[in-house]
């Protein structure tokens, strides 16, 4: 299949899968293979979703008719749902916490405990895999014919959640829900200084006091008082929340290459706002009323619960995928060129095209001189018609009148295709009911922590004879976890090219959380 990965795509691999297809497959198996344990509580939590589908061309088929579909299978490797990330404080050195458990991030983690497993059936037990042998020794390619789409039934927090809201246009956004503002505010999905950045910047006077249209056939609503009632569709530290996000960049021309977004015209009157923060070094939102907020294009770390985070936004960090791979440093050893996804298929939810294209490639289709295998990718960015069940929003149709609040699930859910304990339920960065006098214990590890996946990739070396180690791993002992990222040369000078030329506000964690062994 060469559909995106920098590949010339056929005709026929235009219409070999649809945006909903995606969807639906995705939560079918979040139905279908994930358990009740980590679930969102019914009519009292929502949760976000993302997932990574392989997609093969089924075998037999001819290539003599450019008219003709090509059929192929469509297969969920990995899946991951989840809300939260832990402050600073809770970060620990031992690599065995997950610092960040949103819902893409746990996909991302999953996938390479997916790919290791990969690597094992075809580097040591010499069985089918989806690699074939590279030209160097020791290293491996992805088959040609198959490629990996990600989902996320939400638009990514930080940048690409900064959508314009239009004059006279149906929003991005589900019915007006009057009690949003208190479930909002009763669920801490935004921290409070932005609670008081929201009532400063919508006074009466503000223009998305207009009446406005939501989905068609939706009466148009009355927002009363200066304050906009929408659904939130972020988690706690994230997502595109109504008024909010915009730039004073959100420029006319920029709008009308958003397919749908508005009619010729249409003027911009306010714009969905992000609870990720600015990073140190960046420019920084304005705070100004209406759609001058926020800033777009920049880097921006998920907020926390009075205590900071140290992640990156979900934008930032599929951009940086988008350049490096979702392998990472440590399988980059055992890899010829990066993982890279073909296509990001979004939910049903607030959505700019142009935001997502901005934020996940316009950021970064500069960035030059990289090392051979590496470049920025022009990965097809779609977006479903399909609601996941348990998002935000969803949740909140069910639930019209009932009492009690509705808050973000506390649990994430890591779903990986091995045969081996393929699921992982946490909470806080442990394994749910976890105790802290359990914690540092080999029982009381995310299978896709820091350590549980540096431990699987030394049980992978440990498989392989030494003869037939890649290069880059027999230069010098390496013994920490550091050692063995930095030994990932090619990954390094990628990863430092895009960060000199464009994202140098990127916060890196010190070097002593990585020196465990």
């Amino acid at each position: 299949m060469n559909f995106g990965l920098k590949r010339k795509a056929s005709a026929p691999a235009q219409t070999m899968w649809t945006a909903d297809e995606i969807a639906r497959l995705c939560y079918e198996h979040y139905r279908i293979s994930l358990p009740k344990q980590g679930k969102p509580e019914p009519n009292r939590e929502w949760t976000l979703l993302a997932a990574v589908v392989k997609i093969q061309p089924v075998a037999g088929q001819t290539c003599d008719s450019t008219d003709k579909p090509v059929q192929v299978t469509k297969d969920v490797v990995s899946m991951g749902t989840g809300t939260k990330c832990i402050g600073r404080s809770k970060m620990r050195k031992s690599g065995d916490v997950l610092n960040d458990s949103h819902a893409e991030v746990i996909a991302r983690r999953s996938f390479q405990r997916y790919l290791l497993h990969q690597l094992h059936l075809v580097a040591v037990l010499k069985q089918d895999s989806i690699f074939v042998p590279g030209t160097q020794r020791g290293l491996w390619k992805l088959r040609p014919d198959l490629a990996f789409v990600f989902f996320s039934s939400h638009t990514p927090c930080g940048d690409a959640s900064i959508i314009p809201m239009l004059e006279f246009e149906d929003q991005p956004c589900y019915p007006v829900n009057t009690d949003w503002a208190n479930d909002l505010e009763a669920s801490g999905n935004l921290e409070a200084e932005a609670t008081e950045d929201k009532r400063k910047c919508e006074g009466p006077n503000n223009p998305v006091t207009k009446k406005m249209r939501l989905e068609p056939g939706t009466p148009a609503t009355e927002v009363a008082n200066g304050m906009a009632h929408y659904p939130s569709f972020g988690s706690q530290e994230s997502g595109p929340v109504p008024p909010s996000v915009s730039s004073s960049n959100l420029a006319s021309e920029e709008l009308a290459a958003v397919p749908g977004m508005a009619p010729s015209g249409a003027k911009v009157v306010d714009v969905y706002r992000t609870g990720a923060k600015c990073v140190p070094g960046e420019a920084g939102d304005s705070g100004m009323p209406g759609a001058a907020y926020h800033q777009v294009g920049l880097l921006r770390v998920k907020p926390g619960r009075g205590d900071p985070t140290c992640s990156m936004s979900c934008s930032d960090k599929l951009a940086r995928w988008n350049i490096l791979g979702c392998q990472g440093a440590l399988l980059m050893h055992f890899l010829e060129e990066p993982i890279y996804l073909s296509a990001v298929v979004i939910g049903k939810c607030p959505y700019s095209q142009e935001a997502m294209q901005r934020a996940l490639i316009g950021r970064c289709q500069n960035v030059s001189a990289l090392p051979k295998g590496f470049g920025v990718q022009e990965v097809k960015i779609q977006q479903s018609d399909l609601l996941f069940e348990q998002s935000r929003c969803a949740m909140q149709a069910k639930r019209a009148a009932s009492p009690g609040r509705l808050v973000p699930c506390g649990a994430a859910i890591s779903w990986s295709a091995v045969p081996e304990q393929p699921l992982d339920v946490t909470a806080n960065g442990f394994p749910q009911g976890a105790t802290k006098k359990g914690l540092g214990s080999l029982q009381v590890r995310s299978r896709i922590s820091k350590v549980e996946l540096f431990r699987s990739f030394q049980k992978l070396l440990s498989s392989i004879s030494e003869d037939k180690w890649p290069d880059s791993l027999r230069v010098r002992k390496l013994e920490t976890y550091q050692d063995y990222k930095e030994a990932a040369s090619a990954y390094q000078d990628a990863w430092s090219t895009l960060r000199k030329q464009a994202f140098g506000s990127w916060i890196r964690n010190p070097s002593d959380y990585h020196q465990f062994k």
